[in-house]
């Protein structure tokens, strides 16, 4: 078949391979080709297309979607990235788990298909909140998906308290003003990080003056340009590298769960897309194997 621009390549496919789960023993032995469930998979996240529509070229839709759902009730798409995080912190020079994160969410709309959701009276709007949690690189560590309407302080819970001992290195977190209070004390006192608000800087509003008194007027001026925030933009550009996925660009989603799983397989396919780019000798050992 000619491939999709959302397939993946021989360079993917040969670090990717190796780390799909085995069939389950005493079984049926597996007749179909796992390459091309994965294609199918990422078409649908990178188009946004139904299940249902599914080109013909790929396996039925629902033995594709059938894999989607195992892996994901078995953790599988996790470990996934979890594994090649690893791989590609350790390829950068760095630890394969990190010393600090940051922490942000970004809401979402819904559409008819229901499920859990709620009205997000900041942004004006009513769905979900992906709440991410990323490495200095930007690497996904972990992702919540809850209702609009949970506020960010209060979110921070159903984001950390899962993964508690599991990032024994991470000792500092960057968040915005959305933490504060409540937010920021949990997270010390249940996680033991010290956590870091970063905030935009304060502007005057306004001042006393006396009779004769010079105004400096540079204070009341707003600074020209975008500018990033520290450690803040990190984390907003991986929600940007998110929303490159069609499928992303609403939660089409029943179940969150499912939304989880779809934004582990966007960071996935970015990961692999790095690790493919620097591992040209794997690919080449690849292409030599299979042309034998």
């Amino acid at each position: 078949m000619k491939p999709y621009a959302s397939d993946l390549s021989d360079a993917q496919w040969a670090i990717l391979e190796p780390l799909i789960p085995p069939a389950k023993p005493g079984g049926r032995p597996r007749s179909v080709n796992m390459r091309q469930i994965l294609n199918g998979i990422f078409y649908v996240l990178r188009s946004g297309c139904a299940w249902r529509l599914l080109p013909h070229d790929y396996p039925a839709w629902s033995t594709v979607y059938d894999y989607f759902r195992k892996w994901r009730n078995a953790g599988v798409w996790e470990r996934l990235v979890t594994t090649l995080r690893e791989r590609l912190r350790v390829q950068a020079g760095r630890e394969a788990t990190p010393s600090g994160a940051i922490i942000d969410s970004q809401s979402v709309k819904t559409t008819e298909r229901g499920g859990p959701h709620g009205y997000d009276g900041g942004k004006k709007l009513s769905g979900r909140k992906r709440h991410l949690l990323v490495d200095t690189m930007g690497l996904l560590l972990t992702v919540v998906v809850h209702a609009a309407n949970i506020q960010d302080r209060e979110g921070v819970r159903l984001l950390l308290e899962p993964i508690k001992g599991r990032f024994p290195r991470i000792s500092l977190v960057w968040v915005d003003n959305a933490y504060t209070g409540t937010g920021r004390t949990w997270i010390k006192e249940h996680m033991g990080w010290d956590v870091v608000v970063v905030s935009h800087p304060r502007r005057p509003r306004g001042m006393w003056v006396f009779p004769g008194q010079e105004i400096d007027w540079s204070l009341f001026e707003r600074p020209k340009g975008f500018r990033h925030l520290p450690r803040r933009w990190v984390v907003e550009r991986t929600l940007a590298w998110i929303s490159r996925y069609r499928r992303m660009s609403k939660d089409y989603e029943y179940l969150t769960s499912s939304s989880e799983a779809m934004v582990y397989l966007t960071m996935l396919r970015l990961m692999l897309t790095r690790l493919a780019k620097q591992t040209e000798k794997q690919f080449v050992t690849y292409k030599q194997k299979h042309a034998a």
